[in-house]
């Protein structure tokens, strides 16, 4: 539904350290059979060691850091109404110079002109995620949803912006939407690229 490019990482190949190790037969020197095995036993502690050394080094230099507020800009995309519920995009576009990470549910609330809060605080819609990786220059989304109308209940005044804060962040950005919170309803999903609720 709405597309967007996401980078996931990739993980390590083993280790050829490790593999020789563990593979390449090994001369024993004939000392009897209580040295041979502790030389063997030896041998394979250290095999392990480089084994699992490797990809945990590997795991860190991979690490990427949390966007900040700093590192977004975030817009409101396309509004699409679906079986009587209104569903609009909060777009997140990395607009650092590196890539960054998203990873869970925004926190939002709709405020008048005046910067006055209207109705509770967006509900989260209990959908799964994972870690979002953000290229300089590319966006995910997580998409807010109300009722299409006055369905189960009346609706609130029509707010002025959105106050949203990026996952992991206290920080809130404000963009400009014309929010109307219906029925009582008023939930958001977790960032994504895939467009989904």
């Amino acid at each position: 539904m709405f597309p967007y490019l996401n980078f996931p990482d990739h993980p390590s190949p083993r280790p050829r350290r490790a593999l020789r190790a563990l593979r390449t037969p090994r001369t024993l020197p004939r000392r009897g059979p209580a040295a041979a095995l502790t030389a063997a036993l030896l041998g394979l502690t250290a095999a392990g060691a480089a084994w699992s050394a490797t990809p945990a080094a590997a795991r860190t230099s991979a690490t990427v850091r949390t966007c900040a507020v700093s590192d977004l800009y975030l817009s409101m995309g396309r509004k699409e109404g679906a079986a009587g519920s209104l569903y609009w995009p909060i777009r997140f576009t990395n607009t650092s110079t590196t890539s960054c990470a998203l990873r869970g549910y925004p926190g939002a609330s709709v405020l008048d002109t005046a910067h006055h809060q209207i109705g509770p605080a967006a509900t989260r819609s209990g959908r799964s995620y994972g870690t979002v990786t953000l290229a300089p220059a590319h966006s995910a989304s997580a998409i807010a949803r109300t009722t299409n109308g006055p369905v189960g209940g009346p609706c609130l005044r029509a707010g002025a912006y959105l106050r949203v804060y990026p996952p992991a962040s206290r920080t809130a950005i404000l963009v400009p939407a014309s929010w109307t919170t219906c029925s009582g309803v008023f939930q958001i999903g977790p960032v994504n690229v895939a467009g989904t609720f």
